[in-house]
């Protein structure tokens, strides 16, 4: 018999302001959460902490960290007071070492916005325990989908895996549409459907080779950390998984905030 596990979640984290004004994304997020069942811990891969190897932190009080510059003050008094869990911890540095990767601990580090202000939405009381892991961003899609991979086995063991970016995100195209009061340029459409063909088509090879394959890869994305993470959720969900789109649609004229649940199919024993 076939039967789902937890699913491995692509989450848009657009603006840190999001936060402060959910918007409806941050309702989907929160709807999202309504609808799984409580995970016993979660591990968060944010598009905001980058290290040269993969990294878990291991803080056993997770430090707020507010990453960003010149916003609303009432976003710096935010607060997301969770705790880590050392077990998690060491079965996420297991399973990446015995898949041969190099894994790095970090003891002071908390949770930048990439990955609070989705948990602050989804799980507000802070009482699941969260293990925080670096991505790679010089490493590209296949060694983050591999990383992913090893960790598949903690979605069938309570554990939530929630990947963290934005399916576009051009800083450059962000100033310019305020600066100068520009509409949603046409890439940022075309890029998000191809990718949720793709998706929706099981089609990994194409993924993977999204930077030759995607209309406007390099535009909706001149630089890849904010996509690396979908990578991540692909490979925890393996081959044979369900997507779901959870939203769809665009914010700050050019951040795509499309988020997806895949969910793994796992074979119990006869």
């Amino acid at each position: 018999m076939r039967t789902p596990s937890l699913p491995a979640l692509f989450l848009a984290h657009g603006a840190p302001t999001m936060a402060l004004q959910p918007g409806p994304a941050g309702a989907a997020l929160v709807r999202a959460a309504a609808n799984l069942p409580k995970p016993r811990a979660i591990v968060v891969v944010s598009a905001h902490w980058q290290t040269p190897r993969p990294t878990i932190g291991t803080a056993p009080e997770l430090e707020t960290i507010h990453d960003f510059h010149g916003f609303p003050p009432q976003l710096y008094h935010l607060r997301y007071p969770a705790q880590s869990h050392p077990g998690v911890a060491e079965q996420v540095r297991k399973l990446l070492g015995e898949d041969g990767l190099d894994v790095e601990v970090d003891e002071n580090r908390g949770l930048d916005h990439g990955a609070w202000t989705p948990l602050l939405l989804m799980y507000p009381q802070a009482d699941i325990p969260i293990v925080p892991l670096s991505l790679q961003s010089g490493l590209g899609p296949e060694h983050h989908w591999r990383v992913g991979r090893a960790l598949a086995p903690l979605l069938a063991d309570g554990v939530l895996l929630i990947a963290s970016g934005n399916i576009t995100h051009n800083l450059g195209d962000f100033r310019k549409s305020f600066a100068e009061a520009t509409g949603t340029p046409t890439y940022v459409a075309e890029f998000a459907n191809w990718i949720w063909q793709r998706l929706a088509a099981g089609d990994e090879e194409a993924l993977l080779a999204y930077r030759q394959r995607a209309p406007n890869a390099v535009r909706a994305h001149p630089t890849e950390e904010h996509l690396l993470p979908l990578y991540v959720a692909l490979g925890a969900a393996g081959a044979d998984y369900r997507p779901e789109r959870l939203y769809q649609g665009i914010a700050s004229v050019v951040l795509a905030m499309d988020s997806y649940a895949f969910w793994p199919m796992i074979v119990r024993p006869q």
